[in-house]
């Protein structure tokens, strides 16, 4: 199983606090580092420091050697596809070829709203998304020249420089789409995608996904081995009862809620998060292992315990 850690920033992390993270997480093992890319504080204490997504792994690309560093999952309507394309690629020279992107149609309309951003609805958002899918590859794989013709937008004699500069066996950053399992999103993740991420992933849930990916990919006329499936799930570990126990009272104060309201979201949870002592989470991570996922990006709610962190990277990397 490959693991990479995932972050939400947005909680009021500054820069210097996320860099933190991401060495020790490059220290401890972890193959890639993911933020999610939000720009309005939550869960838990509204008003909080937001930084950007992609501004802020520009920094981490320069200060990391080894980690890929992507989004999950950028939102359609935040960026301009062709503007996406670019920003992701410079990030990529700036690490080496070690960028990944993580793609969605957004959901977060109270932040568009507080920022002015354009929020259409859930349809013409996978249209969007579709397009943007369309450009972004095409601007990165197909010859000078090419042309795109969109309801959203357009590509005319396309000229993009520098190209992305490949690793891993890639000839762009790796493509992510990210979802749960529409039948739309599975359809764009077998005609554009690298990766297709399962979000909340439970290993029934994630089981079904899988199977519906098939079938898509069948659709699609792809071979559904070229697509790599990963899960996204929510990460509470600890050594023991009485530490998990601490941990779990850190997250209720950290999501600043009713104690019993977040006890019973925690509750609910666990039955799909990697959560308890080393030897139950190994356990989730097997029973997704055995659906097909073979990449786990560990979503981390506590990202100031870096002694978590250490201990995923000692007990869950290095079982």
């Amino acid at each position: 199983m490959r693991f990479a850690l995932m972050t939400e920033p947005q909680q009021g992390l500054t820069y210097d606090e996320l860099l933190a993270i991401v060495r020790t997480a490059e220290d401890v093992g972890f193959e890639s580092f993911f933020r999610s890319d939000h720009i309005t504080s939550f869960p838990g204490e509204g008003g909080l420091p937001a930084t950007d997504a992609w501004a802020t792994l520009a920094g981490l690309a320069r200060e990391t050697s080894r980690l890929s560093l992507g989004t999950l999952v950028s939102p359609v309507t935040f960026r301009l596809p062709g503007n996406l394309a670019k920003v992701v690629t410079t990030v990529d020279e700036m690490s080496g070829g070690r960028a990944e992107l993580g793609l969605g149609a957004g959901w977060n309309e109270e932040e568009h709203r507080q920022h002015g951003i354009p929020f259409p609805d859930l349809p013409e958002r996978y249209d969007m998304l579709e397009e943007q899918l369309a450009i972004v590859h095409g601007l990165w794989t197909e010859p000078d020249g090419w042309t795109f013709e969109g309801r959203h937008w357009q590509v005319a004699h396309s000229m993009f420089r520098p190209r992305p500069v490949g690793r891993f066996g890639r000839r762009h950053p790796n493509i992510i789409v990210g979802g749960e399992g529409r039948s739309r999103g599975l359809a764009l993740a077998a005609r554009f995608a690298d990766e297709y991420n399962i979000s909340s992933a439970a290993p029934e849930k994630a089981a079904r996904v899988v199977e519906s990916l098939r079938q898509a990919c069948g659709t699609a006329g792809r071979d559904p081995d070229q697509l790599v499936v990963s899960a996204m799930t929510g990460v509470l570990i600890a050594e023991s009862e009485t530490d998990l126990s601490d941990r779990v009272q850190a997250q209720i104060e950290m999501m600043g809620g009713d104690r019993e309201e977040t006890e019973a979201w925690l509750a609910e949870r666990r039955t799909r998060w990697v959560m308890g002592t080393p030897d139950e989470a190994m356990d989730k991570v097997a029973a997704l292992e055995a659906t097909g996922v073979s990449r786990i990006m560990l979503q981390d709610f506590l990202p100031r315990d870096l002694d978590m962190v250490r201990l995923m990277g000692s007990r869950l990397l290095n079982a």
